[in-house]
């Protein structure tokens, strides 16, 4: 008899990569993508979300670079959406947060705003579906790029204002860490798609001021929200401490996640013949190892919990899947860059977590919440509205490091890595 493949090892992570790309494929709604309960049916009186149909779009553009049946299509779908559907704002520009006229996930009308947030995704799924050849990518990630620098780059910040009123005339009064780190990931996507490495210098630039700046200055914990000149705001939220975006405390994922991005722009900086800051590699590891020691299992169960005060004390305990995924990718990508042994057992050891609580072999997807005690839960996140991050999860490692995903899987490369 065959032994089953452990988890991480290649052969589950391709098995992995099928089971998650048919969940996925349930998720398309006339205007796009849309949100996903637990066994996979669309949420009927959720909106059409530009995130999570970006996110998605990304998805497919990824899945049809690998190969897998429908996948074209569906990223097609997605990019006609973003490109001419009611997500985009064919008066002003951009896109709205949600279709106008549906209630957002906070309870209001979301053409209220327009969001770095989601329009970081929009330069990612059209980066990703114009690497993968899909009609249109190209054009709609023009477009996205032209938006992000009219209306969002700051040049004397080096960072994303957060967000806009739908007529681009009045800005947050607030800045945030987790868009700017998504603009990362998706100037280098846009970078790897098009060449121009202004992308690639302003990602460095967000990443000096967040990483090597305020985490450095902090002990490695990074302070998420910020005053329009960039102060930061530790007690922001304080009293909504689980919200799903904007959580108060230190968010050990995302020191995960600027970690294995800082690994993507080391390499994108390297293929752009530009010189590498020593600093990127050393805040990767100083982030990946202070994320690893203060947050796994510090309240005495297996996991992260999700927030840590400044004192590394959970405050939201509940164990996000994108955590799970995020850590393995870490590990990944530090363990690819270095060579590194201590990093490979964590690995192993985050995705044997991730495939026994997060992996749902009955009904689909990845269990987008637990209790401290590995549990399904629901506080923070009903459902399981997309696959963004498990995807990247199990497809990344079956690559190579690049500076985008997209990027690693293109049939040029070799695909490797240590683990």
């Amino acid at each position: 008899m065959t032994p089953h493949p452990a988890p991480g090892a290649t052969a589950w992570l391709r098995q992995e990569e099928h089971s998650l790309f048919a969940f996925a494929t349930a998720s398309a709604v006339p205007d796009g993508f849309g949100w996903l309960d637990t066994r996979g049916a669309v949420v009927d009186d959720r909106p059409t979300e530009t995130w999570i149909t970006a996110r998605m779009t990304h998805v497919f553009s990824l899945a049809d670079l690998r190969g897998e049946p429908r996948a074209g299509r569906l990223a097609d779908h997605g990019v006609r959406a973003l490109a001419s559907g009611l997500l985009h704002d064919a008066d002003h520009g951009g896109w709205h947060d949600a279709v106008p006229g549906d209630a957002g996930s906070e309870g209001r009308d979301q053409r209220a705003r327009k969001g770095a947030y989601p329009h970081a995704f929009v330069v990612l799924a059209a980066a990703s579906a114009t690497v993968a050849g899909r009609p249109g990518a190209r054009e709609l990630l023009t477009r996205a790029l032209g938006v992000i620098e009219e209306h969002f780059w700051d040049e004397d910040a080096g960072a994303l204002l957060e967000s806009w009123d739908p007529a681009w005339t009045t800005t947050e009064d607030y800045r945030g860490a987790n868009s700017n780190m998504h603009a990362v990931e998706a100037f280098l996507a846009a970078a790897d798609a098009t060449g121009d490495h202004r992308w690639t210098r302003r990602a460095l630039r967000i990443a000096e001021r967040l990483v090597h700046g305020v985490a450095r200055e902090h002990g490695w914990r990074l302070p998420e929200h910020f005053t329009p000149d960039w102060q930061p705001l530790p007690d922001y939220n304080r009293d909504e401490p689980d919200h799903p975006f904007r959580p108060y405390g230190s968010t050990t994922g995302h020191l995960m996640e600027w970690s294995r991005l800082l690994v993507h722009l080391a390499v994108a900086l390297e293929q752009a013949g530009e010189p590498v800051p020593p600093w990127l590699e050393i805040d990767a590891r100083a982030l990946y190892d202070h994320a690893a020691e203060r947050g796994w299992g510090t309240d005495g169960n297996d996991g992260f919990p999700y927030t840590l005060d400044w004192a590394d004390t959970p405050v939201v305990r509940e164990r996000m899947h994108w955590v799970a995924a995020e850590a393995t990718l870490a590990a990944w990508a530090l363990d690819r860059r270095f060579g590194e042994d201590a990093r490979a057992g964590h690995y192993d050891r985050w995705w044997r977590y991730a495939a026994r609580h997060h992996v749902d072999t009955e009904h689909g997807g990845w269990h987008h919440e637990l209790d401290p005690e590995g549990r399904p839960a629901g506080g923070v996140w009903s459902g399981k509205p997309d696959t963004y991050h498990a995807y990247q999860a199990v497809l990344l490692p079956q690559g190579t490091l690049a500076p985008s995903v997209a990027g690693g899987l293109l049939p040029t490369t070799t695909p490797g890595g240590n683990l």
